[in-house]
């Protein structure tokens, strides 16, 4: 029986032995990915270093990242959906030793000192090719090299990783699969059925191509990566033969705890089973998202509105299920203790991960309250109307219009279950293609929302953008001097044209303020202060004053920018010469970004 902890062990070994360095998991909440609200693959953090920035830690890295995917939340509560995974993965930085990685993946997989599958039960899958690249022969004739039988390796079309719209960085992948012994579901049966009869594990992608134009031929890549991920959830369930993710690990535990404390027991129906375990991955995630470094917390769109539909999903079912939301703050305990080791950040936010929790639970208590009022009104409503069309000759029918149902939802909390269900009781419908269409057009704000923070993330790698992400950190050093060395950078986004910056600050600055940080800004640029990259070590770095902000994003090896006494921070760059290139700083806007944050816009004359 393998634990989550055992492979993360396994994992940090053999890469370890294997000449790769560990690099820590990056935020929860993405740097350089405009279109997710989350992280959600390994690889998003590394995308400046697979487009050819040099990373810290060398050209061979691994890592475990924590990881959030929202898209099949619906489907939480069967045997294998989360929104909350860690990915373990590996990767070349600018090589593809195809032949190498595949060694590599079979011993991991085969080897009885890590997680010895017989190789008769190991499957794998290669690129068929088409117009657009040739058959991969190489992965295939390197997986039989191996040991991996002829008759288990499939050539499929599907085996093509790229980036959305197909152009950019491409190339095809290698999934590796577990045989569960069930028979063929017919003479073509593959890891491409829906049998069950294959079970993957895991994926190599080799990043060899690049795509210019939708539907052209793909060229070799100059500077090409090869990136894995297996998830680490799914992978314990396949080896420990378990039938659902929530049947080992923390989760078990977790599952566990709920069933001592409630009053309807966790096998008791499907509905008592799904409650259980929609708390147990919503608090997951809330805490993850909670105790990040980077710092969410519940609101109206975004991440934070991703929070919020988490944890108010959690309370709603433990409604359901009769476990009072004071214990809580005890499955937080059981959270930190298991992850704690790979997450410092996690264990040094435990009690504002429970305070922040504390405060939705009872916002969300009291909206519900107002949430039975305002579906009063809205029952009442639609009865005044009726009696008014009944004047007339009119019908009216019983029917709660999908916008009221989504009011009810988005502005009090109020679960579109709980609205059916009183519903109901009354002898009303509700629309519920309308409430979809209001929902669906909410997550478009939050998806805009969510391009638009762009935390982190410079638009392009031009000197202009350059200048003005050194500008952030003169921003930063002045905020420091001011108001104390608790503010900290929350978040950023640079254009060539301007850059935006987010911080913590208890209040909306002043225009004498402003000035003053203004002037501190321009005074370092005339005095034209070179700006000197360092690399060294985390802990040399820690010792020598830089500000790590986002330093959980680096590993042990990183790069230190100082600019005279003005500035020393952690940071992945790039950067100005010197201060003199800035020119100018004028501050444009200062206003509130979200609780407790303040967001300054400024350009460079």
């Amino acid at each position: 029986m393998k634990t989550d902890r055992q492979m993360k062990e396994l994992w940090f070994k053999f890469f370890s032995e294997h000449g790769f360095k560990r690099i820590e998991s990056a935020s929860i909440i993405p740097e350089n990915d405009p279109t997710v609200l989350f992280t959600t693959a390994g690889m998003h953090p590394l995308v400046p270093y697979l487009l050819g920035e040099k990373h810290p830690a060398g050209n061979k890295i691994f890592d475990v990242q924590r990881c959030i995917r929202t898209s099949d939340i619906d489907e939480v509560g069967d045997d294998s959906h989360l929104t909350f995974f860690e990915m373990l993965g590996n990767w070349y930085l600018g090589s593809c030793p195809k032949e190498e990685m595949v060694k590599l993946s079979y011993e991991f997989l085969t080897n009885k000192e890590y997680l010895g599958i017989p190789v008769d039960r190991l499957a794998v899958t290669v690129f068929a090719g088409d117009e657009v690249a040739p058959r991969d022969d190489e992965t295939a004739k390197a997986w039989i090299d191996c040991g991996v039988k002829k008759e288990n390796v499939f050539f499929l079309h599907d085996n093509w990783w790229a980036l959305g719209g197909g152009v950019g960085p491409c190339g095809p992948d290698s999934e590796m699969f577990l045989d569960t012994g069930k028979p063929k579901c017919s003479e073509n049966c593959s890891p491409a059925c829906n049998c069950g009869k294959y079970i993957e594990i895991w994926n190599d992608v080799f990043m060899q191509y690049k795509v210019e134009n939708a539907g052209e031929k793909a060229q070799k890549l100059a500077r090409p990566n090869i990136d894995t991920g297996m998830g680490l959830e799914r992978a314990v369930l396949v080896l420990n033969g378990s039938q659902s993710v929530y049947d080992t690990g923390c989760l078990k535990r977790v599952i566990d705890f709920i069933d001592s404390k409630a009053n309807v027991k966790y096998l008791e129906d499907e509905k008592s089973k799904r409650a259980y375990r929609i708390i147990t991955d919503h608090l997951r995630s809330s805490a993850f998202i909670l105790g990040d470094y980077r710092g969410v917390t519940p609101s109206n769109l975004g991440q934070g509105y991703i929070l919020r539909r988490f944890i108010r999903r959690s309370v709603n079912c433990a409604r359901n299920i009769g476990f009072d939301t004071k214990f809580f703050k005890d499955i937080i305990d059981i959270l930190v203790d298991e992850y704690q080791e790979d997450y410092s950040d996690l264990k040094a936010n435990r009690q504002k991960i429970k305070d922040e929790l504390k405060i939705e639970v009872e916002k969300f208590s009291k909206a519900l309250e107002e949430g039975h009022k305002e579906f009063d009104k809205v029952i009442a409503g639609i009865e005044k109307h009726k009696a008014f069309a009944a004047k007339n000759g009119e019908v009216v029918e019983n029917i709660i219009s999908g916008k009221a149902c989504f009011r009810l939802y988005d502005t009090f909390g109020f679960p579109f279950e709980l609205t059916k269900e009183l519903a109901s009781e009354r002898g009303y419908a509700v629309d519920e293609e309308g409430f979809k269409k209001a929902f669906e057009e909410h997550q478009e704000k939050s998806r805009t929302a969510s391009a638009g923070v762009f935390k982190g993330g410079l638009a392009d790698n031009s000197y202009e953008s350059a200048k003005l992400h050194t500008a952030t950190h003169l921003i930063m050093a002045g905020l420091r001097k001011m108001f104390g060395n608790q503010v900290m950078q929350k978040g950023s986004n640079i254009t060539p044209e301007r850059l935006r910056i987010d911080f913590n600050l208890d209040h909306k600055m002043t225009p004498e303020e402003i000035a003053t940080l203004e002037k501190f800004v321009n005074d370092a640029i005339e005095q034209g202060i070179p700006v000197v990259c360092e690399e060294m070590s985390l802990d040399e770095a820690k010792h020598s004053g830089a500000v790590g902000v986002f330093e959980s994003r680096y590993g042990q090896v990183v790069k230190v920018y100082s600019i005279g006494d003005v500035s020393k921070e952690i940071c992945g760059g790039p950067h100005a010469k010197n201060t003199k290139d800035l020119h100018h700083l004028k501050i444009v806007k200062e206003e509130s970004s979200s609780s407790g944050v303040r967001r300054i816009k400024a350009v460079l004359d």
